[in-house]
């Protein structure tokens, strides 16, 4: 998780389609060779191999229930409920649709870029178009995000408009068009960058949408990357913030009521879960000095936006820490006269006393007694506040 990569080669190992088994034998020696590859090669390649073995057994096991399945009730079956379940979903997404509006939005981040986008609703056909004209250019930077990136923040946020307990499949894409122009930040050409796509940009794509839908004010536009490591150690983590408040709407479209939103949860297209404090730092020569709620944070309005988090890793041997963030200079959005919520900061509080506040994006040496301080952003609010209200 680099956070000055510019091309894809700095971002660790290529992987183009590497046969993993053949005929029933894992090629373990080839993996090893290709883990161990180019200017960026893994620092564990035993562990990426463990990893690889626990998703080959979770596939082997999905394969046979599925025999299982269709030895059941039969092939023809399987295959028709398949697609009643797309057909379902599909249904859904254009129920729902005809209760939108067109709308558009444009979402700055802290580089410099945007995200536009434009949603284009027929409601005779039930269907609408999500144009995202007018987004940035490729960047030079790592906040590029592949295409089934945005597809897959399409697919999340039209999912989450269907009241109905249905699971998540393509059928919700079938009623939409997206448009994403070719050699933009959200479809971009090799060698791009694009290791904050999948986490910072998708989160970004995300509260456009819902700021041109109009629903919800914007959670925190990052997942607050947070990496450290030395010859011995490497970690990675997100970090949790606010989410936004947001509006309850009826069939028609119209505005009954709305909800306040979350402190310190992980918020639409993150879902990590953090380390165990016991488990951290039993693996890792660090100390969590902290965690709390990052009491005010929140956006105001007449429902709140949830309040961000503070997290204090204290380092007990040399290394280097880093941040890829986004939020530190543009807030969560407020909506329907709701208020933004606070921005996050990244700082590092030296032993000596000294105090160095980094960018949305930083790297550091960090020694014994050397902490680092990320604040996460708070969510935005939702609706005016009533006259007088606190």
């Amino acid at each position: 998780m680099p956070p000055f990569s510019t091309r894809i080669e700095e971002e660790g190992v290529q992987i183009d389609n590497f046969k993993l088994v053949d005929a029933g034998r894992l090629r373990e020696a080839e993996l090893l060779e290709l883990l161990s590859s180019g200017a960026h090669p893994s620092r564990n390649p035993q562990q990426n191999l463990a990893d690889l073995k626990a998703q080959i057994a979770a596939n082997e096991k999905g394969a046979q229930e599925l025999r299982k399945m269709v030895a059941q009730f039969g092939l023809p079956v399987v295959q028709a409920y398949m697609r009643h379940v797309q057909d379902n979903a599909e249904e859904s997404v254009r129920r729902v649709i005809g209760a939108l509006k067109d709308g558009s939005f444009t979402l700055p981040l802290d580089n410099g870029a945007q995200i536009q986008v434009a949603i284009r609703v027929d409601a005779a056909a039930r269907s609408a178009e999500i144009d995202f004209t007018g987004s940035s250019a490729q960047l030079s930077n790592n906040f590029n995000a592949p295409t089934a990136v945005c597809m897959a923040a399409v697919l999340y946020v039209f999912r989450t408009l269907v009241g109905d307990d249905i699971p998540l499949n393509a059928g919700c894409l079938k009623p939409l068009k997206v448009i994403i122009p070719a050699r933009s930040m959200l479809n971009p050409e090799p060698p791009a960058s694009v290791v904050a796509g999948n986490v910072e940009t998708s989160s970004c794509i995300t509260n456009a949408l819902y700021g041109a839908l109009g629903v919800m004010a914007a959670v925190q536009c990052t997942m607050n990357n947070f990496t450290f490591g030395n010859e011995r150690h490497q970690y990675y983590e997100t970090i949790s913030g606010g989410s936004g408040a947001g509006g309850i709407f009826d069939a028609e479209g119209r505005l009954v009521g709305g909800f306040d939103g979350t402190s310190v949860v992980q918020t639409h297209m993150t879902n990590s879960r953090l380390t165990d404090p016991e488990v951290l730092e039993f693996r890792f020569p660090v100390r969590l000095d902290s965690y709390a709620i990052r009491a005010g944070s929140g956006g105001a309005g007449r429902w709140h936006g949830g309040d961000g988090g503070v997290r204090r890793v204290r380092f007990l041997e040399p290394m280097t820490a880093s941040i890829l963030s986004n939020g530190r200079v543009v807030p969560s959005f407020g909506l329907a006269g709701g208020e933004a919520g606070a921005v996050g900061i990244n700082r590092v509080e030296r032993a000596d006393g000294r105090v160095e506040t980094l960018a949305h994006i930083g790297s550091t040496p960090m020694e014994p007694g050397d902490v680092f301080v990320i604040e996460t952003p708070g969510g935005g609010g939702f609706g005016k506040l009533a006259p007088g209200a606190g």
